[in-house]
């Protein structure tokens, strides 16, 4: 795993790149590849590496270059099919002087040019110059698993790199709130599509690739999920036996590694089924990594000490408080370029932590919820969608006006739940999943923003769906387009936190259930085999009969519980105070103060409001640390209680 990034003037301005620019750009990722760098810089073109050695470790220097020096690339990621692409390459004539999967791709590049991707099994970000055509290739793996952000100037010149930061550090761009971005944000956990918080730096998306040639840009996308045309089974023990049989193959894949490697083992469904199928290639031993809190109720380490057992792991904990969390809190912020979105990124920084002592690469669980039905958050769309439609169908719009209107007079439990239902929503996807399921709902965001951000906005950017495609369209049944919408939003976010966290720690996260082989499959499984009888991720669960324990493979899922709602309340109180409620905070007439303050009071005095208080917390770190200059490695100055 590694950090890029680079630079691309067109001929016309006539400017040559500066290889100290470079180095500011790379060095701002060498959390990313603190084993080796370097620059590269023709002209009007150069690239930067830092390199988290992990394949070829002697061998794998980059920026790479043919021996004609015709093309050369930046890359990070791993393509784990890279030895049987290496055959294919060398029967054709291609002669190899490492065993680098980087080597691969650019010889892949030569033969197939952007049709290369299709061969790729694997996660990467990477560019490719090629000095005889005079473009420059960046592309994306298929899911987003790997980061990479560029910023286009009005002359034509491109800047990319793995992290926003990068595109900052030389002062390339200015940092400047991007306020429709804004309204997506806090909707949900990061900005959906091509856009940032920052105005002008963008995501390359997944699935994509760009050309640039001498200032001009073409966008290709190259890949996407089909769920259609659905397969069919002589019966469900033949598809449970091959879905087993991928799922097993696409963990094999990611063993790929010439440094020692383990597990993040949550005690989930997920992270155990890795364990098992890893346990099964490569025996006993395998190192296992889990974090707690020190509150015992916020924790599921006796689940993850139940699968370590299993399978005869070699365990590791670590258990975090408050203090711990809210002392890194500014620095992963910085790590994340924007407000962190999930709770759980913090924990995950710290496990990832205790992993780096012992291994450079780690498998994760992230993807099986968002292909096999795995939330809650399905089932309850479906029930309330079907229920909503036969209530529209039965009741005139003006009867459903006067009982949305008397929800408001309900004692405040029932009253949540109303809204929540279609008594208070329309029965369509953008009310009843989308903005359902926001952090700050439509209704909500209306009230959050001040005037002056009220007046940057687009009222269509009040909607969640924003620059993404309609969960509603291209799929036969409710579920696959539930999941579709997911695995281009919600599942994009889960990927960036867990990109930074683990890279912010310099090891390499691998994510065996998206592959895309295995992606394909689950895809085009009917709907039964993801959710049956009301058991989620059901041919999941089949297939690990008999090799999980019954307590993994029933329980509940818990998703991870963080007890920021009591840190609040308690050890966290003044930094609420200090960045939620300061005056620092409430000046920059991004919110209106009101809301702000009210929402705070009524959470201290005991309703819910975690998320958004999570997002108000971050959203002002990023802020004092990005556009006011605060030095991200600093403590909170505030005492904890």
């Amino acid at each position: 795993m590694c950090g890029i990034n680079g630079i691309a003037y067109p001929k016309s301005i006539n400017r040559m790149v500066s290889p100290e620019t470079l180095v500011l750009m790379r060095d701002e990722l060498t959390h990313r590849g603190p084993d080796d760098s370097g620059i590269f810089v023709s002209h009007n073109i150069g690239f930067g590496h830092r390199r988290l050695s992990i394949i070829d470790v002697s061998r794998g220097h980059q920026p790479m270059s043919t021996s004609d020096g015709r093309l050369t690339i930046t890359y990070n990621g791993e393509i784990f099919n890279h030895k049987e692409i290496r055959e294919q390459l060398t029967t054709k004539g291609y002669r190899f002087e490492t065993e680098s999967d980087t080597e691969t791709i650019l010889h892949a590049f030569r033969e197939f040019g952007a049709d290369c991707l299709q061969y790729f099994r694997g996660m990467f970000a990477f560019a490719i110059w090629d000095e005889q055509t005079g473009v420059l290739f960046l592309a994306r793996d298929r899911f987003g698993i790997k980061p990479l952000f560029y910023l286009k100037s009005d002359d034509g010149s491109l800047f990319f790199a793995s992290e926003i930061k990068a595109l900052l550090k030389p002062g390339l761009s200015k940092p400047e709130l991007d306020y429709s971005s804004l309204s997506q944000r806090v909707a949900g956990y990061g900005v959906p599509g091509e856009h940032t918080m920052f105005r002008g730096i963008k995501k390359l998306l997944p699935g994509h690739y760009l050309l640039w040639r001498d200032g001009a840009i073409q966008f290709h996308g190259y890949w996407r999920l089909a769920y259609e045309p659905k397969i069919a089974f002589k019966n469900n023990s033949a598809a449970i036996d091959e879905w087993r049989s991928l799922f097993y193959h696409s963990v094999e894949l990611r063993l790929l590694s010439d440094v020692p490697l383990g597990l993040f083992l949550s005690g989930g469904i997920d992270s155990s089924a890795i364990c098992a199928a890893m346990a099964e290639k490569v025996g006993a031993g395998i190192k296992t990594f889990s974090v707690g809190f020190r509150e015992s109720h916020a924790n599921e380490l006796q689940f993850a000490r139940l699968v370590a057992a299993k399978f005869h792991t070699d365990h590791n904990e670590i258990l975090i408080d408050a203090q711990d969390c809210l002392a890194h809190l500014p620095q992963l912020v910085w790590h994340m370029d924007e407000p962190i979105g999930f709770e759980a990124s913090v924990p995950l920084y710290f496990v990832s932590k205790l992993a780096a002592d012992h291994v450079k690469v780690v498998l994760t669980g992230e993807g099986c919820d968002e292909t096999l039905g795995g939330y809650s958050r399905y089932k309850h769309t479906q029930a309330l969608l079907s229920l909503g439609r036969v209530y529209e169908s039965v009741t005139s719009s003006s009867l459903r006006s006067r009982i949305k209107r008397s929800i408001k007079v309900l004692p405040e439990s029932l009253q949540k739940i109303a809204e929540r239902t279609f008594l208070s929503r329309a029965a369509n996807l953008d009310e009843m999943y989308i903005d359902n399921f926001s952090v700050f709902p439509a209704e909500l965001r209306s009230r959050l923003f001040s005037k002056p951000t009220h007046d940057q906005i687009n009222d269509e950017n009040f909607s969640h769906t924003g620059n993404v495609h309609s969960p509603a369209s291209g799929h036969g049944n409710l579920l696959d387009s539930l999941l579709s919408y997911d695995l281009e939003t919600y599942l994009r976010d889960l990927l960036d936190k867990q990109d930074r966290m683990s890279m912010a720690a310099s090891i390499e996260s691998r994510v065996p259930f998206l592959d895309h082989h295995l992606m394909e499959f689950s895809a085009r499984l009917p709907e039964h085999f993801k959710i049956c009888r009301n058991t989620s991720k059901w041919v999941l669960r089949q297939s690990m009969k008999g090799i999980l324990p019954d307590e993994i493979l029933y329980r509940k899922k818990m998703g991870f519980p963080v007890p920021y709602k009591d840190w609040f309340r308690k050890e966290w109180r003044e930094a609420i105070n200090e960045y939620v409620v300061s005056p620092r905070s409430l000046e920059r007439q991004v919110f209106n103060p009101d809301y702000v303050i009210d929402l705070v009071r009524r959470h201290m005095n005991g309703e819910d409001h975690t998320s958004k208080l999570w997002f108000l917390l971050n959203f002002e770190i990023w802020q004092r640390i990005y556009f006011d200059g605060d030095f991200p490695q600093a403590n909170f100055a505030v005492k904890l209680n």
